[in-house]
């Protein structure tokens, strides 16, 4: 089957920077979109950034200008490049891939790191 490994997060002071990275690997034929989301602290979980296989890409106001995703195809990595953080970018910042396996597609979870932007 297909795992997703995320690493980074941390603590950092407001202003500051993190870069998170998900990689998949496993019996995939094909990636389609990755993309992050995360969930503050007693809130529901949102959409952050998304990104194809084509580099399209995908950011919610929140984070628009301040956040990058990228994605390195030969080594089925997207990264999250944050800078300027805020103390309301606290939270978990779920992975997620939607990969081709046999003829179907289905969506895979990282295990979610934390982010605290706290001084």
């Amino acid at each position: 089957q297909v795992q997703v490994v995320e690493s980074g997060g941390g603590l950092v002071q407001p202003g500051g920077s993190l870069r998170l990275s998900c990689a998949a690997s496993g019996s995939i034929f094909s990636l389609y979109a990755m993309g992050w989301y995360r969930q503050a602290p007693g809130k529901q979980r949102e959409v952050g950034a998304t990104i194809t296989s084509g580099d399209s890409t995908n950011d919610t106001d929140a984070v628009k200008g301040r956040f990058t995703i990228a994605r390195d195809n030969a080594k089925n990595t997207v990264y999250l490049q944050m800078h300027s953080l805020k103390p309301e970018d606290t939270g978990v910042y779920y992975c997620n891939v939607v990969a081709r396996v046999l003829v179907r597609r289905y969506n895979y979870w990282g295990q979610g790191p934390q982010v605290t932007v706290s001084s």
